[in-house]
């Protein structure tokens, strides 16, 4: 399992409950011991990538600790960690078009970063600056976007809107399954949906992005839809589908906010998953 992986992208203290920034060398400790992992190089990004997707002021000024990161701090610890965590993202994306495999970034705070804004412990939505570069490249036409963490990828629409961009597909689970309905009949319909979801998503794509988030977790605090189990099909279906259309898949890990060692399980049986199917 090739994981895009730099200390530079982890930091231990952010000033949040946020698990976030701490989570990438933990979930790749902890691979490490269940599945073969391949640690890849990192590529940052730069300022001037981010501004291809966030207003150039914006991002000058959370980079330099004059405004406010996703988790509400100046920390510089955190601004510096912000072009390795994006450049992982972008790195793992790069490397799964050229070489039609799919990789893995260990990260998260993206999808609710808008043009202009920073939001719910996300700065810079890597997700979409990825999806930017790929194109502007020449890597990809079409990019998938599927994010399965609980809450609605505003920022990732906020994006596409903005910049009007019409190649990329977008599914945000927050904005279909909202947990006001009962828990049993809300995850049944999900998961019996899912594989239509998905394989209209991936029609013509290069790649599919896949925000494999851990707080849809029925303990977690901000979730409350799926079971283990559940999840585990969750990315079954993902996979497997993906893997049948031939489509190689980045997958990171987003939200996640209950018990760490919880959190951890969750992102583990994605990573056994990774390798049961897609090698």
């Amino acid at each position: 399992m090739k994981v895009f992986f730099d200390e530079r992208q982890n930091v231990e203290q952010n000033e949040s409950f946020s698990p976030s920034a701490k989570k990438p060398k933990a979930c790749l400790e902890s691979w490490k011991k269940i599945v073969p992992v391949e640690i890849m190089e990192v590529t940052p990004v730069t300022a001037e990538d981010l501004s291809l997707i966030h207003d150039q002021d914006h991002v000058l000024k959370v980079l330099s600790c004059e405004k406010e990161n996703g988790f509400q701090n100046k920390l510089k610890t955190i601004a510096d960690s912000l072009l390795w965590t994006n450049g992982s993202f972008v790195s793992a994306a790069r490397y799964a078009v050229k070489n039609k495999i799919s990789t893995v970034s260990p990260t998260s705070g993206f999808h609710h970063a808008e043009y202009k804004k920073c939001i719910g412990f996300c700065t810079f939505n890597g997700l979409m600056l990825a999806a930017v570069l790929l194109k502007k490249e020449g890597l990809a036409n079409k990019i998938a976007i599927l994010d399965t963490d609980m809450h609605y990828g505003n920022g990732t629409d906020n994006i596409i809107n903005k910049l009007k961009i019409d190649y990329v597909s977008h599914y945000t689970l927050g904005k279909h399954y909202p947990t006001q309905d009962e828990q049993e009949v809300v995850a049944a319909k999900f998961l019996k949906e899912l594989p239509s979801i998905v394989e209209d998503l991936i029609k013509d794509v290069d790649v599919l992005f896949y925000q494999a988030g851990a707080d849809p977790h029925v303990d977690d605090p901000y979730g409350g839809l799926l079971t283990t189990e559940d999840l585990k099909q969750r990315d079954k279906i993902v996979f497997s589908i993906a893997k049948e259309k031939g489509i190689p898949v980045v997958w990171n890990l987003a939200g996640g906010y209950q018990d760490f060692d919880v959190v951890l399980e969750i992102h583990n049986n994605t990573a056994l998953l990774h390798k049961e199917i897609l090698g």
